[in-house]
């Protein structure tokens, strides 16, 4: 498909026959008068009496253990930029329909017209109590690390910035893979991360809670590398600003084991993949373009492993892999976080399928997919892939409990299964 042809079809496909993608399901009767008049007046006042007395009692009479309410500024609207919180509402109605299609779940979308962290932070705050959990989107760096900080400490409910831990959660889990199948460890290896912004950071914190020393990371963003000498950084910036002698991309990266790029582009060279050390693991998740593609890559060298962004390369990172099954298994058990052993938890669901056999009816899913298999090739799961929402949310259900943030028992279809 040509991208006229790309851009002809996604706007018929948002505007006909009905605008946009998401609606409104009623589930209980509405058909007679006395199915009005329980909805409505005068049986509502019931549940409503119910909440006053316990707030916990929205869970059994409302759609709150079961909403989801996707909040964003537009200020980073996937690759285009900062265009406004009205332009980015066809994004965050594609993200009502991811949680909904992979995991029954329901969203509203909001989109803030807030001029300031803290007016965003408080319209937010001022709303949560109406749902079971909060997903921020496209809110760019620095904002998003105030952001959500702020939203964890002022709501009682889970808040998750996608694009910082589900970027983070899929790449962990493709990168724990990778390293298996090229004979490395995560806690020795050499680390290179080009881009400095919110997914980058979250990628490196994850991977430092799983075992990576920081010393072995080194971060490179459009003023070269983050180090200790370079002058005063922002907070994020500071945590990753290593003592060493490299200053450039290509310092950095000579025999490295691991590149992950969020930057842009074609930045990864030629010269500078084949600088890196032997089995060398790139992740190069730019969009729509990576900094090397795969075909390019392996030209260099045979024995690369790559992923990238894109859903017509194999090893896809795809934020689907997991952010709707870790909140459908933080809704489960009314979790009042999604914390670090939640995302680890995630993190190991997510690599331990994709080592398992690939049922046929995900190969059906894929036109031109005759096999898929644990490899090079293969490192994560496919986001069609069923088994995906009973196996990550129940491990992200049972790191609630192991870590004291749920607050209602696994459901009888988590409790006991493997």
């Amino acid at each position: 498909m040509s991208d006229e042809e790309l851009r002809r079809a996604a706007l018929a496909y948002h505007a006909e026959p009905r605008p946009g993608k998401i609606g409104i399901e009623v589930y209980k009767p509405s058909d007679s008068s006395r199915d009005l008049s329980l909805a409505y007046s005068p049986g509502v006042a019931e549940p409503v009496r119910a909440i006053a007395e316990d707030p916990a009692r929205a869970y059994d009479y409302t759609n709150k253990g079961n909403l989801v309410g996707i909040v964003t500024n537009g200020s980073a609207i996937l690759g285009l930029g900062n265009l406004g919180p009205l332009a980015s509402k066809p994004v965050m109605e594609g993200k009502a329909l991811l949680f909904k299609r992979f995991a029954d779940i329901d969203c509203f979308d909001i989109e803030v017209d807030a001029d300031t962290p803290e007016a965003f932070i408080d319209t937010v705050a001022r709303i949560a109590d109406s749902f079971g959990g909060i997903n921020i989107e496209d809110v760019g760096a620095p904002a998003c690390f105030e952001i959500e900080a702020a939203l964890k400490a002022r709501c009682s409910i889970p808040v998750f910035h996608d694009d910082q831990h589900g970027t983070a959660i899929c790449v962990a889990a493709g990168l724990v893979n990778a390293l298996a199948l090229q004979e490395k460890r995560l806690e020795e290896v050499k680390l290179v991360c080009l881009g400095g912004g919110a997914a980058g950071t979250a990628c490196l914190r994850l991977l430092r809670a799983m075992g990576m020393p920081k010393a072995h990371i080194t971060v490179v963003d459009r003023q070269g590398v983050i180090h200790a000498d370079r002058g005063p950084l922002p907070p994020y910036k500071a945590e990753f600003a290593n003592r060493t002698a490299a200053r450039t991309l290509a310092d950095a990266l000579e025999g490295a084991d691991v590149f992950i790029g969020v930057s842009g582009a074609n930045l990864l060279s030629a010269d500078l993949l084949a600088s890196m050390a032997p089995r060398p693991v790139i992740f190069a998740l730019a969009n729509p373009d990576p900094e090397i593609r795969p075909e390019q890559a392996r030209a260099v060298r045979d024995d690369v492993i790559v992923a990238t962004g894109r859903s017509d390369f194999p090893n896809q990172v795809n934020n689907v892999l997991c952010f709707p099954f870790i909140f459908r298994g933080a809704l489960d058990v009314r979790a009042t976080d999604i914390n670090e052993s939640m995302k680890i938890a995630a993190v190991e669901a997510i690599a331990a399928l994709a080592r398992e056999p690939v049922p046929a009816e995900v190969l059906a899913a894929y036109e031109g997919v005759a096999s898929l298999s644990f490899g090079p090739d293969y490192i994560l799961p496919k986001p069609m892939d069923s088994r995906l929402r009973s196996t990550v949310a129940r491990a992200v259900a049972k790191a609630a409990h192991a870590s004291g943030v749920a607050t209602r028992p696994l459901p009888a279809h988590y409790d006991g299964a493997n």
